[in-house]
């Protein structure tokens, strides 16, 4: 089911009871009068929970807030986000404008364009308003501001910077294949020892995507909307390529692991020989906490890998938008960036430009290992940027038809 279907299914069943007229929005530009408002708060963070290291970040974020600013913090755990958003435009429907359920939501990419097109966010340019806004490498990291080709428009505040990475456990598998054409020679000569997560994962679909951008007569198809190309034409290569893998595949491409985390789990039990995420600390702190061997690195493609940055949002309609924007604020702070980037804790990558930042700040972050397994920014290489969002809409449509249940 595509996410437009969702959202109008909900809207449809919840039928939820109409709200009240929504108050006015708090301003950040008067941060001391959000930091009053928002004392006493609770804050209902809808957030991806399929990786434990990640919720384990958000508690201590949640412990922060409200040591710091009396805000309490509630993870709502969801495994798709699209279902977050579908409930906020079934709560807009049923006219409720004010007390929603939801006050700030983990989002990139066809969500957040889907969220944008239906007027389901709180009013720009909040989240650029914001005081910790200003250490942002806007400049440096252009997908801070263009989400998935989608102009941010102060409606999204960054919170960390993906990179897919692949990685392979160098005592088993010397050399690990670095484009599509290696990868099923590799495959046909390893059966059973390649795989990915199955779509829509948000890693198994960003798979599609990678291979896409090989594949694909050309490449400048993927900056427009699918609608608006020949998606046929252009998905076709990747399709029959994927006709040829999957009987090569772990399971003969039967069966597909659920996300990231169960990849990351085939390879540590020996069943895989590659995995790969989004996170370009993944294998040094899988290694720091033992669940990978010392010998497993990272690599990238040839061609690049494909990146992006991930924000949190406001609906329209959030019930405590101060104690949300003092959340958003303190996710960009270098505290909570910081705490981030270590590999014991995530390892995911700073939104921020060093350059601005304290002299003791910079020395923090430059004091983090990040680990023997992890690629320096030049190793990372190129950066492929991520389609319009609604390819991997139109992708994960085609691949479910062909190969799903």
């Amino acid at each position: 089911m595509t996410i437009w279907k969702r959202l109008g299914a909900a809207a449809l069943v919840l039928g939820l009871a109409t709200g009240g007229a929504a108050a006015a929005d708090p301003d950040p530009k008067n941060w001391d009068a959000v930091l009053a408002e928002a004392k006493g708060e609770t804050v209902y963070w809808h957030a991806w929970a399929g990786e434990s290291r990640i919720n384990d970040y958000i508690a201590w974020v949640g412990a922060e807030v409200e040591k710091r600013f009396g805000v309490k913090l509630v993870h709502a755990k969801v495994s798709d986000t699209a279902e977050v958003v579908a409930r906020v435009l079934a709560e807009k429907t049923a006219g409720k404008t004010g007390g929603g359920s939801v006050d700030l939501v983990w989002i990139n990419g066809e969500n957040f364009a889907a969220m944008k097109r239906e007027g389901l966010l709180a009013a720009a340019p909040w989240s650029s308003a914001l005081p910790n806004y200003a250490l942002v490498d806007t400049a440096g990291k252009p997908t801070t501001t263009s989400d998935f080709t989608v102009p941010v428009d102060g409606l999204e505040a960054p919170w960390g910077m993906a990179q897919l990475v692949f990685y392979h456990d160098t005592a088993r598998t010397p050399d690990a294949p670095k484009s599509a054409q290696s990868l099923i020679d590799w495959a046909a000569a390893h059966p059973g020892r390649f795989t990915y997560p199955q779509p829509p994962d948000f890693t198994g679909s960003t798979f599609l995507k990678q291979m896409l951008y090989e594949l694909v007569p050309d490449r400048a198809m993927l900056e427009k909307p699918a609608e608006e190309t020949d998606f046929d034409a252009a998905a076709a290569p990747l399709f029959a390529y994927l006709d040829k893998l999957h009987p090569l595949m772990w399971r003969e491409g039967r069966a597909f692991p659920e996300n990231a985390s169960a990849l990351r789990t085939l390879l540590a039990d020996g069943e895989i020989e590659i995995a790969f995420s989004f996170h370009q600390t993944e294998a040094s702190t899988a290694i720091g906490k033992g669940e990978l061997p010392d010998t497993v690195r990272s690599y990238v493609m040839d061609i690049g890998t494909i990146g992006n940055t991930h924000f949190v949002a406001m609906p329209f309609n959030a019930n405590a938008k101060a104690g949300a924007m003092v959340v958003a604020d303190f996710l960009m702070s270098p505290d909570a960036q910081i705490e981030k980037q270590k590999p014991e804790v995530w390892g995911d990558f700073t939104v921020l430009d060093v350059a601005r930042l304290a002299a003791a700040d910079r020395a923090r972050l430059d004091a983090i290992d990040l680990g023997i397994a992890t690629l320096s920014p030049a190793e990372l290489g190129k950066v492929l940027p991520e389609p319009h969002p609604s390819w991997m809409v139109r992708l994960e449509e085609a691949w479910k038809k062909r190969y799903g249940a």
